[in-house]
């Protein structure tokens, strides 16, 4: 028969430790990304009028990617923390510990890509195309726009694809981290 285990403030105390950090880091990261990326923003769009969903967008999605960039950074120290031929194997991809650094990396540049390119031009985008948008009085998708909204929106589009797919594999980078960290652990941290 298993023993019970009781709690006392001494066990509960031993709970605050850096392992306990990484998996709450790492389940902040992954509900915010996926909130972020699948459900707030859907919600947003069919709930906001186009120009308010791009006001709230252009403010969200800055904190966003900083949260994601500190939140992935703090994760990547602390991973090497706890594997400490990290380095010493670091151009050798096919080593789990070394691949799950790369993902980690890897977020860090897609958001910090997002954070400091792509956000940028795809809010002045935006907002250039609403500008237009009340000279020319008509919205950006109706017939007749004018060859400069055409082309802002072919600009907007890029911009926003690049823009999801830097997130979505940030996401997908993240799921493969918590599918192994679920799986084998986080090592010596």
């Amino acid at each position: 028969m298993a023993k019970l285990e009781v709690l006392t403030v001494s066990s509960l105390l031993e709970l605050f430790n850096l392992k306990s950090a990484y998996y709450l880091g790492y389940a902040l990261l992954f509900g915010s990304t996926f909130w972020v990326t699948f459900v707030g923003g859907v919600i947003a769009l069919k709930a906001l009028p186009r120009h308010q969903f791009g006001a709230l967008q252009h403010r969200t999605f800055p904190v966003y990617f900083n949260f994601s960039i500190a939140l992935t950074g703090g994760l990547l120290v602390l991973w090497h923390y706890g594997h400490p031929t990290l380095l010493q194997n670091i151009s050798s991809p096919e080593v789990a510990e070394v691949a799950q650094a790369y993902s980690l990396a890897a977020v860090v540049l897609a958001q910090g890509i997002n954070q400091v390119v792509i956000g940028p031009m795809t809010s002045k985008t935006m907002f250039q195309r609403h500008k237009l948008e009340k000279e020319e009085g008509k919205a950006y998708n109706d017939p007749g726009v004018s060859g400069a909204m055409r082309s802002l929106n072919r600009t907007f589009s890029q911009l926003h694809g690049i823009s999801s797919l830097l997130n979505l594999g940030a996401f997908f980078a993240i799921a493969f981290h918590g599918l192994w960290i679920a799986n084998k652990g986080v090592g010596n941290i």
